[in-house]
């Protein structure tokens, strides 16, 4: 008899790709030594190589970290880094250097949380298949703290609206997970305590279907900005009956014939260095090998 397959298990819905998430930094020094010396991921080569912006490379996806006043995610940003002993290392021997900024880390059973100088949280996984798919490097959720009592219509705005499938977690329907890509998500925690006003960052996703939300955003009066003939905007999650804003970030949102799409990433080994140097070690992979291929 011929093996049985869950077709739908590999259903990604409209989004196809979590690309990067966008926060301002007012010191580029400080954010090198942070995204690239502490937590071991690279700076992008080829693009924004000036000091008015830097793209960080995370396997796949990246932080932007445009020059500006500091913007901090109401919730944190998840992180697949092989080896927790080396990332501790990496994170410790930045201290010194960042003192009397909002830096700090911790280790927790399942992740250790990293906070950059100006207060984003980063919660920096092991790889895990039954979490994170062949992740073994890259940005697989972006988790935001929202009102008691909006997980639910949040969960039914982006399947009406973008066409991303979405469910509630935890079994106390306070945690709205949305489908952004392969075993990437949205997050979006409820939680009551007080949370800062919204102050600019975003998140950018690749669609298929790129102008039928384009319509019923549209529609809603939701587009916050025209980009270009692959981009734009919009920053309020409502309730679709009242239309109620639930949750306020900004989404870029790029069609899948962005010039840019699935753009080549450079990542490094950080475990090379001038003393150790090995031929054909330079970069790190950001997916698991083929022995741990899903059969």
């Amino acid at each position: 008899m011929p093996q049985q397959f869950d077709r739908s298990a590999e259903d990604l819905g409209n989004a196809i790709h979590l690309e990067h998430v966008n926060i301002t930094v007012p010191d580029q020094r400080l954010a090198t030594l942070f995204y690239v010396t502490g937590l071991g991921l690279t700076r992008d080569p080829y693009l924004m190589v000036s000091d008015t912006n830097m793209w960080i490379n995370a396997g796949r996806s990246q932080f932007h970290l445009p020059s500006g006043k500091a913007q901090v995610l109401r919730g944190h940003t998840g992180l697949v880094i092989e080896g927790r002993e080396a990332l501790l290392a990496r994170l410790a021997s930045i201290k010194g250097k960042l003192e009397g900024t909002a830096f700090s880390y911790a280790e927790h059973n399942d992740y250790v949380e990293a906070t950059c100088p100006w207060g984003n949280r980063i919660r920096v996984h092991e790889p895990d298949a039954a979490r994170f798919g062949r992740i073994t490097l890259g940005i697989p959720y972006v988790s935001f703290d929202v009102p008691v009592g909006s997980a639910q219509a949040i969960c039914a705005f982006y399947p009406e609206v973008m066409g991303m499938p979405a469910g509630l977690r935890n079994g106390d329907g306070k945690v709205a997970a949305v489908k952004t890509g392969r075993d990437q998500h949205l997050l979006f925690r409820e939680t009551d305590r007080p949370q800062p006003g919204y102050d600019g960052h975003h998140v950018q996703i690749y669609i298929t279907d790129f102008s039928g939300p384009y319509r019923k955003l549209l529609a809603r009066d939701l587009i916050s900005r025209e980009d270009n003939q692959y981009q734009y905007r919009f920053c309020d999650i409502v309730d679709l009956d009242s239309g109620k804003p639930l949750f306020t970030v900004e989404h870029e949102v790029r069609s899948a014939t962005h010039p840019m799409f699935m753009r080549p990433l450079v990542n490094r080994n950080p475990a090379v260095n001038n003393r150790n140097y090995a031929h054909s070690h330079d970069q790190t992979s950001w997916a698991m090998g083929p022995d741990q291929y899903e059969g």
